[in-house]
């Protein structure tokens, strides 16, 4: 398969690089050459801006497009555009943040996010409120500019080699250091996560047998007490959880997802409660 990466060199994309490479794969990279530019020095590398110039991508072919770094429409309009009749397939690697209601549960028929009034459409805020609102106007540009089938795959969190964040590994480290650790109860409450390796790896799959459609992807779930729990485990630390209850936690200002990493609490938990059935179904596996 002759697939063309938009990005590549920095964490997902750089995974799935990896998987496309050992399957024997002829891989060429698009981007700007700002992150990791002497990784796969044997790979072919076009540089360029994908909000700028994409001349360098026009009048060549490529069975699949895997795209991993576009956050505003412009950027994914511009680049399945050019690529519209010369690529057999496009995925483009969106986030379960989509969705409009994070509240509880969802699944890919879950209604979308939608910007608020005034929102811009082409800047991601310093606040990130429209980042789901975004990501659905880049989905949406792909598959009105792209001719062949799109693949949609939306994860939660991804963790693994190269994360760039603390929001996993925060965890490891914490439970390995043994002592008192602040645990947000309850202890059966479900963590999601996807690690980039095999998120990588169903991407190339995906893109070898030009699946189409939209696809939730994260790990079907743990609880936070076999997350901990395991950590103490691997790392053989004393450990001793100490449960605190979220309403507490949201009385000191406990900020949520970064601050104590991964935790979530209500308008916001669904996105540890993502149905993967129907990625699982098409192959997606841990």
């Amino acid at each position: 398969m002759k697939l063309l990466v938009l990005g590549g060199t920095k964490f997902l994309g750089r995974a799935a690089v990896e998987t496309a490479l050992a399957r024997d794969h002829e891989v060429t990279l698009f981007n700007r050459g700002e992150t990791n530019p002497d990784l796969f020095p044997d790979v072919e590398k076009i540089r360029g801006d994908r909000l700028g110039d994409l001349s360098a991508l026009r009048g060549r072919s490529w069975d699949s497009v895997l795209d991993t770094s576009a956050y505003v429409p412009q950027a994914s309009r511009a680049s399945a555009e050019a690529v519209a009749d010369t690529a057999g397939h496009y995925l483009f690697v969106s986030s379960v943040s989509v969705y409009g209601d994070l509240s509880g549960p969802v699944d890919e028929d879950t209604p979308l996010a939608q910007l608020e009034e005034g929102q811009p459409d082409d800047r991601l805020l310093e606040d990130f409120t429209n980042y789901g609102a975004l990501k659905v106007l880049t989905e949406q540009a792909v598959t009105d500019a792209f001719s062949g089938p799109v693949a949609l795959v939306r994860p939660g969190l991804i963790v693994g080699p190269h994360d760039p964040t603390g929001r996993f590994t925060y965890w490891p480290h914490r439970v390995a250091r043994g002592g008192e650790v602040l645990a947000p109860a309850p202890p059966e409450a479900s963590v999601q996560f996807i690690d980039a390796r095999d998120l990588g790896a169903w991407l190339v799959d995906l893109s070898e047998r030009r699946v189409a459609g939209a696809f939730n992807a994260t790990h079907p779930g743990f609880s936070w007490s076999t997350l901990l729990e395991t950590c103490r485990e691997v790392s053989g630390s004393d450990a001793q959880f100490v449960w605190v209850d979220p309403e507490f936690l949201l009385e000191h200002e406990v900020g949520e997802w970064m601050e104590l990493p991964m935790w979530l609490h209500s308008e916001d938990e669904g996105i540890h409660q993502t149905d993967v059935s129907r990625a699982v179904a098409e192959g997606l596996s841990f």
